[in-house]
């Protein structure tokens, strides 16, 4: 007698499993909880094995042979994308599940947008997104979380696949009380002595503070933060200047407040923004065609979105 089971079912039942819990699984999957609940308890029904170990308050566990069918399923679920890449290479259709990264500082102003002109396009794709910091991005992309994700080229590890975008250079945000907000560009020479406010996210606050050492000076870091509309704030209220690699669509604080954002002089590196993904993937009929048109959409809206002059 044939199984009757679903990829559907399969895809909960990993979800699950990675995640710990049923609430956090329809977090990641977009599913309700219900739904995802009744799926695992068909499956188990249709296998004839208890799959998890219900924790009352605390999650799920995975019993012995749930420990052994996950690693299958992870398997069978791998190879059923593969074959679904396969009949869009095949067929040249662009459809199926993609799951986004982004980084958190940049996320809201692009993905959205980015998202819906690609679904506009591909009315057969799928998507989901995930922010994080750069770290979480390689993270997410070595346990197959996210299938590629929005990132600068900050430390990139050799296993990981990255296609520049747009180039960001860096930009010096401040009030517009602040002595230097005048100037049409500013020197880290000029800054040093002045207090800072170090967007302190990973990899990024080396990147920022990387301009001051390499002239043999040292930031006068006043004030650390991990979100950005906080350090506008911080700034715009005169707390110091901070350094980023976009703008914002306006330029005033989150509380209202004008600021400026001047350009970094000297030979300060600018980010490059692209796409990172694990070699090979950029393969897939599906990430070649949002790869190609993450390239003409961004290129098109970045004056607007990031502030870049001339894009």
């Amino acid at each position: 007698m044939p199984l009757r089971y679903t990829l559907r079912q399969l895809e909960y039942f990993v979800a699950v499993g990675e995640a710990g819990s049923i609430a956090a699984a329809s977090h990641r999957v977009n599913v309700s909880s219900p739904s995802i609940s009744a799926a695992i308890s068909q499956l188990e029904e249709e296998l004839g094995v208890q799959l998890f170990v219900r924790h009352h308050a605390q999650g799920l566990t995975p019993t012995l042979p749930g420990r052994k069918l996950l690693d299958q399923a992870q398997t069978v679920l791998r190879q059923a994308a593969a074959l679904r890449d396969l009949a869009g290479e095949l067929s040249g259709m662009v459809r199926g599940p993609l799951a986004l990264g982004c980084l958190s500082t940049f996320a809201q102003i692009i993905l959205p947008g980015l998202r819906r002109s690609f679904l506009d396009r591909y009315d057969e794709v799928r998507i989901s997104q995930t922010e994080g910091d750069q770290t979480g991005l390689f993270a997410l992309l070595r346990q197959a979380r996210i299938d590629m994700a929005l990132s600068y080229d900050l430390d990139l590890p050799s296993d990981l696949h990255f296609t520049p975008i747009l180039e960001l250079p860096p930009l010096v945000a401040m009030s517009d009380t602040h002595e230097l907000a005048h100037l049409a560009t500013v020197s880290v020479q000029q800054l040093a002595a002045h207090p800072m406010v170090l967007l302190d996210l990973p990899l990024s606050s080396d990147y920022f503070l990387s301009f001051f050492s390499r002239a043999g000076l040292r930031a006068n870091v006043s004030e650390r933060t991990r979100d950005m509309a906080v350090m506008r704030s911080l700034v715009a209220n005169g707390f110091g200047y901070s350094i980023v690699n976009h703008r914002p669509l306006n330029d005033l604080s989150p509380d209202g407040k004008p600021m400026r954002f001047v350009p970094l002089s000297g030979n300060a590196r600018p980010m490059k923004l692209g796409l990172l993904m694990v070699a090979g993937a950029e393969r897939t009929q599906l990430h070649k065609s949002f790869t190609a048109h993450a390239q003409d959409w961004l290129s098109e809206n970045a004056a607007t979105l990031l502030g870049l002059e001339g894009a």
